[in-house]
């Protein structure tokens, strides 16, 4: 699929799941070398951008986190493809902040009133920081749950966090591992994009540092809380571990004299000298091992034991 956008004399077009055809009309259109449909029609695993010097051209590869239940989509691809006055994005599957942004173009007094430039520099510095917020905001959706978890660890329900931890430092890790690349790749696009745009688009190149570094300090921030919420929910399931080992202990302790005593006692051993031969040595051994119970229970507690 094709949108096509235009603003003042730039022009956008976003290709979402394009055909072949597709790909070589656009190439066609903007006077763009075929190697690049190859690129532009399947997927990269690594983010990189290529500055064609002589074409005044920045192609760019870049991937975005995505926040999922499963392990599947844990990033979403992005091809860039900067000229002077015309950006190509492309992608296989539908963004959101990408769909927000062509929403914009609906109102061109919006656009009058931003900081939008005449070339098509600007166009991709406002489209980059539109994802960068985008995942920043799906970070503190992330960090909104760290407050249910704490909640969850304090409330005695240590037990059922382990999993919801995992689950979160699993959304982090994906996180992390989708804007690997970012931190270089943006230092690459800002000397090629200076080299074509010229000296005083340096400072909205900055922008997008900027708001990268945003993304990645809440990143940060939010793993080591993660991380912290992870030391005490352990540090409290072994505790409470320990307690349990301990009262287990002492009360096998409490029950080993008196099942010695009910062993000797139950010896059917002929002319024994250790015997029962009525009711009454009977209520004595029932006696003698409550008293030896209560004597071990009442030392475990004074220990502190139980």
């Amino acid at each position: 699929m094709v949108y096509k956008y235009k603003y003042k004399n730039t022009t956008w077009v976003d290709l979402e799941s394009p055909s072949r055809a597709e790909i070589m009309n656009t190439l066609e259109e903007f006077g763009l070398p075929e190697i690049m449909a190859e690129e532009l029609g399947t997927c990269t695993l690594r983010s990189k951008v290529d500055y064609y010097e002589k074409l005044k051209l920045i192609y760019l590869v870049l991937h975005f986190p995505v926040i999922g239940n499963g392990p599947e989509h844990q990033e979403q691809e992005i091809d860039f493809v900067v000229g002077k006055n015309f950006l190509i994005t492309t992608h296989y599957e539908k963004i959101d902040p990408i769909n927000n942004f062509s929403r914009l173009f609906d109102r061109d007094t919006f656009l009058d009133k931003s900081s939008m430039g005449e070339h098509a520099g600007f166009l991709f510095i406002h489209l980059m920081r539109e994802l960068y917020k985008n995942s920043l905001d799906n970070l503190e959706n992330i960090n909104d749950s760290l407050k249910l978890i704490e909640e969850r660890i304090f409330l005695g329900a240590q037990t059922e966090s382990v999993s919801t931890i995992s689950n979160t430092n699993r959304k982090f890790l994906n996180f992390k591992q989708a804007l690997r690349h970012h931190d270089e790749i943006l230092k690459s696009f800002e000397t090629a994009g200076i080299s074509m745009f010229g000296e005083n688009f340096k400072y909205s190149l900055e922008l997008i540092s900027s708001e990268h570094n945003r993304v990645r300090n809440t990143l940060d921030v939010g793993k080591e809380i993660l991380n912290d919420l992870r030391d005490t929910n352990d540090s409290l399931l072994t505790t409470r571990t320990n307690q349990t080992m301990k009262q287990l202990t002492a009360l096998t302790f409490t029950l080993l004299p008196i099942t010695l005593i009910t062993g000797i006692f139950g010896m059917n051993v002929h002319d024994s000298i250790v015997f029962i031969q009525n009711a009454r040595d009977f209520i004595l051994v029932i006696i003698l091992m409550f008293i030896v119970g209560l004597t071990m229970f009442i030392y475990f507690k004074a220990k502190k034991w139980l």
